[in-house]
């Protein structure tokens, strides 16, 4: 159960990074509203402050946040932006899990 939460918690903290990336993505690139800015900005906030909440090492949190925010990143480009992930996207992906899951739920050597 606790991988669970921590899964979940990385997947919600993608989610809002990712946010807080593409609105201002679709002001530069796609001449939306400048108005996007305030929500990304506020979905970025919120990205920091749910890095926060893991108990482990800042640095081992980080490291293993980058394998989730990898497989999240490609489910985004699938469901948001419309483009199919490759089959090189998707065993990518899941070897970035297979990082974060070793650097989370190994024994600490603290």
């Amino acid at each position: 159960m606790f991988e669970l939460k921590i899964v979940a918690l990385f997947f919600v903290t993608a989610v809002a990074e990712l946010i807080g990336c593409y609105l201002p993505y679709l002001w530069i690139n796609q001449g939306k509203s400048i108005w996007l800015l305030i929500p990304a900005a506020l979905s970025l906030a919120a990205f920091a402050w749910l890095l926060s909440l893991h108990p482990a090492a800042a640095g081992r949190v980080y490291a293993a946040y980058g394998g989730v925010y990898i497989c999240v990143a490609i489910l985004w480009l699938w469901l948001v932006e419309g483009v199919s992930p490759t089959i090189y996207d998707i065993v990518g992906s899941l070897v970035a899990l297979g990082g974060m899951a070793i650097i989370m739920f190994s024994p600490s050597e603290a």
